[in-house]
């Protein structure tokens, strides 16, 4: 019984270690760190209240739902099909569509750039076309585009795996008594993939909410909370609002992945 205790003593520290180490301690700092400006422990009221803030938590949040909605539309029809169908070019393809996993926020930055910025290709093209440059890459839109192209990445290979391992039969069953494909999608395959949707729904969400490399290259017209978070820090030198900020930010990207979690069971990665 000793010998049992002391092994799982030896197993769980480590894990102590690096929690209190890595996670407890640095948050609880943050917390404190917060409430040791000039507003005192008003700065988290003042995250919620102060009209700047509230609009950048307003607008973050917002951002976050609609990329995630977009994504989770993107990446379901694309991971069904890719996981329903072999054709030529399968393999080639996926690993085009999982690309931008490699790329940091500041490259993705750079892409939308090129792609709609001042001197971009579509502005170029609207120029040419209709006499004005439709320039879009230093507003919400831009960082819209930016958040899809890296979030696409991370919920296609999840919807595809939890496609390959949905029963092929109940779709057939489904077919067989008469169901049409809107009631085979409604009636089978979303609730199938609910729980991989919501897990990789929830991942994105997190992600976006506090994505800075992205925001910082497209920062012209963009009022987000990770942007808020590094002017506070930098430019105003507001250490204590930055801390209460970020404190708020993570509360609520954790809340997130924790309701996630408890519809999902364990799937859900352990960033919740």
């Amino acid at each position: 019984m000793k010998t049992d205790r002391a092994w799982l003593i030896g197993l769980t520290l480590p894990v102590a270690v690096m929690f209190f180490t890595f996670f407890a301690i640095p948050l609880a700092k943050l917390f404190v760190m917060g409430g040791s400006g000039e507003l005192g422990w008003s700065a988290y009221g003042a995250a919620f209240v102060e009209p700047r803030y509230w609009r950048s938590m307003v607008s973050t949040v917002t951002l976050s739902v609609v990329v995630t909605v977009a994504t989770l539309i993107i990446s379901g029809i694309a991971g069904v099909f890719l996981a329903r169908h072999e054709f030529v070019g399968r393999q080639v393809l996926t690993a085009l569509l999982t690309l931008p996993l490699a790329f940091p926020g500041v490259v993705i930055g750079f892409m939308v750039i090129m792609l709609g910025g001042r001197q971009g290709l579509i502005p170029t093209i609207s120029n040419a076309l209709i006499g004005e440059r439709l320039v879009f890459a230093y507003s919400m839109l831009g960082l819209f585009i930016g958040y899809i192209y890296f979030s696409i990445p991370r919920t296609i290979l999840t919807v595809i795996a939890a496609a390959e391992k949905l029963d092929p039969q109940l779709i057939e069953a489904a077919r067989s008594l008469g169901a049409s494909n809107w009631r085979v999608l409604v009636d089978v395959l979303i609730p199938g993939l609910k729980p991989a949707l919501l897990a990789a729904g929830a991942i994105c969400f997190a992600t976006s909410m506090g994505a800075f490399g992205t925001a910082f290259t497209l920062a012209t017209k963009i009022d987000v909370l990770p942007m808020i978070i590094y002017t506070e820090f930098t430019l105003q030198a507001n250490i204590a609002m930055a801390a209460a900020l970020s404190f708020v930010l993570g509360l609520l990207t954790w809340s997130a992945l924790a309701f996630a979690r408890s519809l999902t069971g364990n799937t859900v990665a352990a960033a919740a």
